[in-house]
């Protein structure tokens, strides 16, 4: 489907929160459920929509949420009233269950930053949230010989559903950058799959740093067949895919996104 064809899709669905736990030091999942989810398209890899959250105020108007996010829906959104607006941020379908109404989201959290990762840390059973389904950004190539995966904290639970969707005897790499050590994760990958953990453990080590090294120094074995996926902090995705450019690793066989930018709040 493609990122720009996601947008296009339309379709809203009502959930609330059933349950959430602190899996690693700076990753909390909140567990969601309602029937709507029960409808909602299991689009697998890395299946994303934009999450509109309890407005911070204590009333939100959730009728302001749009089925379709074009220009005009934006400004009607926008224009909506403030006080009771349902904020959004952009996620990463974690694991979905439609048979049992269940879904799984991993939230990045540091501290009181942001407004999504502040809300999953307090997140209360029965609170309603509301999901605008977006398709997902990566196809798996049918050509590809070898994948290589990159990003940071951010784009975990994206790289981790399409490691678990890519066929077992895929082969490839995935170089993902996490806080420090214990925000590693068990993942469900091929066993040709070669995953590198890079913990930003050292105050001098600022984010995307260590993926930007170890992406930029990565050459493949056969770079026409190479299918790239990458994602997380702004200049580590674009800085990666010149890189990968530069060897010879064809535009059309790189999927990107930049999810936020270093010293600015999510």
């Amino acid at each position: 489907m493609g990122f720009s064809d996601g947008r296009k899709t339309s379709g809203l669905y009502a959930a609330e929160v059933a349950r959430s736990e602190r899996i690693t030091p700076h990753m909390v999942r909140v567990t969601f459920t309602g029937k709507d989810l029960e409808r909602l398209p299991r689009r697998g890899f890395d299946q994303w929509f934009r999450l509109f959250l309890p407005h911070s105020g204590g009333r939100t108007d959730f009728a302001a949420v749009p089925d379709r996010l074009g220009v005009a829906s934006y400004v009607k959104y926008l224009t909506s009233k403030s006080s009771t607006r349902p904020p959004f941020r952009n996620y990463t379908a974690r694991e979905l269950r439609p048979e049992t109404a269940e879904l799984d989201v991993d939230f990045v959290v540091h501290g009181d930053q942001g407004i999504a990762g502040p809300w999953a840390q307090q997140a209360r059973s029965g609170e309603q949230v509301m999901l605008l389904d977006q398709g997902r950004g990566f196809d798996p190539l049918g050509d590809a010989t070898e994948f290589l995966l990159v990003g940071d904290e951010s784009a975990l639970p994206a790289i981790a559903g399409i490691l678990r969707d890519l066929p077992r005897d895929t082969t490839g790499l995935a170089i993902i950058e996490i806080p420090e050590t214990a925000d590693r994760q068990i993942l469900d990958a091929p066993a040709g799959f070669e995953i590198s953990w890079l913990p930003r453990d050292h105050p001098g080590n600022h984010p995307g740093r260590l993926a930007i090294e170890a992406a930029t120094t990565y050459r493949p074995t056969d770079p026409g067949g190479l299918q790239a996926y990458l994602a997380g902090e702004q200049s580590l995705v674009a800085q990666t895919r010149r890189s990968l450019v530069g060897a010879g690793i064809p535009k059309t066989r790189i999927t990107f996104t930049g999810y936020w930018r270093s010293g600015r709040s999510s």
